[in-house]
């Protein structure tokens, strides 16, 4: 047995003997572990969608960056409950680690791509990976810190979440526009970054993350692995594909089919399997965690809006590069740092979180609301607003809401009810932002048809066409060759738009102003929906936030159970003994000497 492994079972021994209580110095190095696992996926998200247009140009396959994203997203998503549901039989630390490990492999693998498909295939391992590297770090924190310290501490990870947002894009960008780093391709660095990264998390996690675990005999949910990735992975294919395909194209009905017959299968399987299920449906029995679900699905779909149309609304209407962009949404991040931190304060002083989940809603949608007056003319600072009041929103409804879902379930169903939450606001996320692409690039075409009729637009146009300087300006030749048809000026947008930025304004008003028009419509259906999320966050009941964490909870009954045991086995000595002694009394013979 090797030196920390020996003393890893001390140190998890040594907080079992305390009852499951942890000190404040052991509970800032797990965290520490844990920051450094949940930077490790945050990280890659930003850089790698920062980069992506370079990467595709150089294995020469633009035509199919989409399934990169796609491969990503459905294997992080559904492997996020298998991790919750695996480590609460196994143990948090055995997982993480397997989740890590399985992340720096599929880094690897990325980073000497000859492919996009083989890009695709590697990106899948990356998403395997990333379902713990989510899902893992908020139940750890369920395991060691009681509900209302647990709002405090969760600050430090939205932190680490802002940071990598900020960050991530400057990097990707640098790495993207950098021909080569050390005899490597820039570009490969975007994934080859995370294994000093990783490293740095591995070693943390084995050195610090030693809690105590019961390992529980129970049946695994082969079926419900099995029916839950045969029903999300047609119905993610089709929410990400949906729009190349036509969504009533028969690649598609059949992935609607597909789909439903598997949640069918799914939903079945895990009544069969009562308490063993991948995701017991006996969680659902609790009205706190139902809504707690409903709200964490159509916060994903606001929240992964605007991160996803925003950027490309900076860098299609203002003109901004991937990197500036990145910079540009820092109100939104600021904005979200600021509230997390100050309402898991208030939580931690007050134990009250019922009425976060409404301000945040609210918050979210005057953001929403903001954003709906955007327009192809409007300062970006007109934008910054509607972020902040985004950012402000969204701090207090992502901590608050998994919260609400672990606080609604026993010690040994911490790890099923976070990763649980997790793959709903995923599940919400990526229906949005299938939405939400599917309008904005219906809509585009159109809004710029009509644009084109303005007579507003035609006069700027022929102004600018009749500028010598205009005219021969190299920067204006490929837009001045679209003008010449309009048919080819409305059906451009589908391909490459960076002409849009180096080109005279008036010649390309009519191509912002159809953007803008079209993300003013996203940002009314996004405003809908979580004005729905506003209204339902009434409804939410918050019951008192208990004041032991999982580890104290569990200690406590281990205790009870055997003092419980103890005493029934001292009950059963004494009636033992009670017997003994009136064994030989009843045996004695009549004083007549009689038999």
């Amino acid at each position: 047995m090797s030196r920390v492994d020996s003393r890893g079972q001390k140190q998890a021994q040594a907080i079992k003997d305390a009852g499951g209580v942890m000190t404040h110095r052991q509970i800032l190095f797990v965290i520490f572990g844990l920051m450094a696992g949940m930077f490790l996926s945050s990280l890659d998200q930003t850089i790698v969608s920062t980069s992506m247009r370079t990467i595709a140009d150089d294995l020469d396959g633009l035509s199919q960056q989409v399934w990169v994203t796609t491969a990503y997203l459905i294997l992080a998503t559904i492997s996020t409950p298998i991790y919750g549901k695996l480590s609460d039989i196994f143990g948090r630390r055995p997982l993480f680690i397997i989740a890590i490990s399985i992340f720096l492999l599929g880094s690897i693998l990325a980073g000497f791509s000859t492919s996009m498909y083989e890009l695709a295939g590697f990106r899948a391992i990356q998403g395997l990976g990333a379902g713990g590297l989510m899902a893992l770090p908020l139940a750890i924190m369920g395991d060691i810190l009681a509900p209302r310290e647990r709002a405090k501490y969760q600050g430090y990870f939205l932190a680490v979440f802002g940071v990598s947002s900020v960050v991530g894009p400057l990097i990707g960008g640098l790495f993207a526009g950098t021909p080569e780093i050390l005899f490597v391709t820039g570009w490969r660095w975007v994934f080859l970054i995370n294994i000093p990264i990783g490293i740095a998390a591995l070693a943390i996690v084995m050195r610090f993350l030693h809690i105590p675990h019961e390992r529980r005999t129970v049946r695994i949910d082969w079926w419900g692995a099995a029916t839950i990735v045969i029903g999300l992975v047609p119905l993610l294919l089709v929410a990400e594909q949906g729009r190349e395909w036509g969504w009533g194209s028969l690649g598609a009905i059949a992935c609607y089919v597909i789909g439903v017959l598997g949640l069918a299968a799914f939903v079945l399987s895990e009544k069969l399997m009562g308490d063993d299920a991948l995701i017991p449906l006996k969680l659902f029995r609790s009205s706190t965690f139902s809504m707690a679900t409903v709200l964490g699905v159509l916060v994903g779909f606001g929240m992964f809006g605007a991160m996803m149309t925003l950027p490309l609304y900076l860098q299609v209407v203002n003109g901004a590069t991937p990197t500036e962009s990145g910079f540009l949404m820092l109100p939104m991040i600021l904005g979200l740092m600021i509230s997390s931190i100050v309402s898991g304060q208030l939580i931690a002083r007050t134990g009250r979180y019922q009425m976060f989940p409404t301000i945040g809603t609210a918050f979210v949608a005057v953001g929403f609301f903001v954003f709906t007056f955007a327009s192809a003319d409007k300062p970006v600072w007109f934008l910054m607003i509607g972020m902040l009041f985004v950012g402000l929103g969204l701090g207090q409804l992502m901590q608050t809401l998994t919260l609400a879902s672990q606080n609604s379930v026993g010690p040994r169903d911490i790890g099923v009810a976070t990763s649980a939450s997790t793959f709903f606001r995923q599940i919400g996320g990526t229906v949005g932002t299938a939405v939400i692409f599917s309008v904005i690039f219906t809509r585009w075409p159109l809004n710029i048809a009509t644009a084109f009729d303005s007579t507003r637009i035609k006069d700027g146009i022929a102004a600018a066409l009749a500028d010598p300087k205009v005219a021969s300006d190299p920067a204006n030749a490929t837009i001045i060759g679209i003008l010449k048809d309009p048919g080819a000026a409305v059906g451009s947008v589908t391909g490459d738009t960076s002409f849009l930025g180096t080109s005279d304004p008036r010649l390309s008003a009519a191509f912002l102003e159809g953007f803008a028009n079209s993300a003013v419509t996203v940002f009314w259906i996004a405003l809908a929906v979580i004005l729905v999320a506003f209204v339902l966050s009434f409804f939410l009941k918050a019951p008192p936030l208990r004041a032991k964490s999982a580890l104290q909870e569990n200690s406590d009954a281990a205790a009870a159970a055997r003092d419980s045991a103890d005493s029934e086995a001292a009950l059963q000595a004494s009636t033992s003994a009670e017997s003994a002694q009136r064994s030989p009394a009843d045996a004695a013979p009549p004083a007549d000497g009689r038999a």
